[in-house]
């Protein structure tokens, strides 16, 4: 895990790792409490010779050096009151599409106060039990996967809301990786 600043780290020359780092700058600008978002991640150099009026539309200027690149494209909002989990099991991707990222605002507890979790509790119960923690945090977890594998993402905590403060590393939000990459699959 590592704190993440674009141009100063040496792991945002990976491009999955500027993607991610782009999708989370442009999801903090957007403000707290939004709904998640869904993104497809495309090859910027593919997406110019066989989109040219696409990526003319999205500012990506031929001009511009941008080796291996990726370039990330919103998705239609998301349905509300789907689960997560299950709405991503509907996705089948294009060829075109190298990877998927997802942004979405959670409340987390730290570690220490696993062990003081009411068992029995379902779902909707557990969720305001952690509402109502006071060692609650708020954040917002930004997570990219590649066809290939590669896995990143970015985590950014209400509290320290500053782009000096996102950590980012592959294992993260394993999870979330985990139902991002099965959009993926092929029967």
């Amino acid at each position: 895990m590592s704190n993440a600043t674009p141009g100063t780290d040496p792991l945002a020359s990976n491009p999955l790792t500027r993607a991610v780092l782009e999708i989370d700058e442009y999801a903090s600008g957007l403000g707290w409490d939004q709904p998640a978002r869904l993104f497809a991640l495309v090859d910027t150099a593919r997406l110019r010779t066989e989109e040219p009026g696409l990526a003319a539309q999205l500012g990506l200027d031929e001009d511009r050096e941008e080796t291996a690149s990726l370039t990330p494209i919103e998705q239609d909002e998301l349905p509300s009151g789907a689960p997560l989990d299950e709405f991503l099991a509907t996705i089948a991707w294009p060829d075109a599409v190298t990877g998927c990222a997802l942004t979405v605002e959670r409340q987390m507890l730290p570690p220490s106060a696993e062990s003081s979790v009411p068992e029995g509790l379902d779902e909707a119960a557990l969720a305001k039990w952690v509402a109502d923690h006071p060692d609650r945090q708020e954040v917002r977890m930004t997570v990219a996967v590649l066809r290939d594998g590669a896995r990143e993402s970015a985590l950014r905590l209400r509290d320290k809301d500053s782009t000096a403060e996102v950590l980012t590393g592959a294992g993260l939000v394993p999870g979330l990786a985990d139902a991002l990459d099965a959009t993926f699959a092929t029967d």
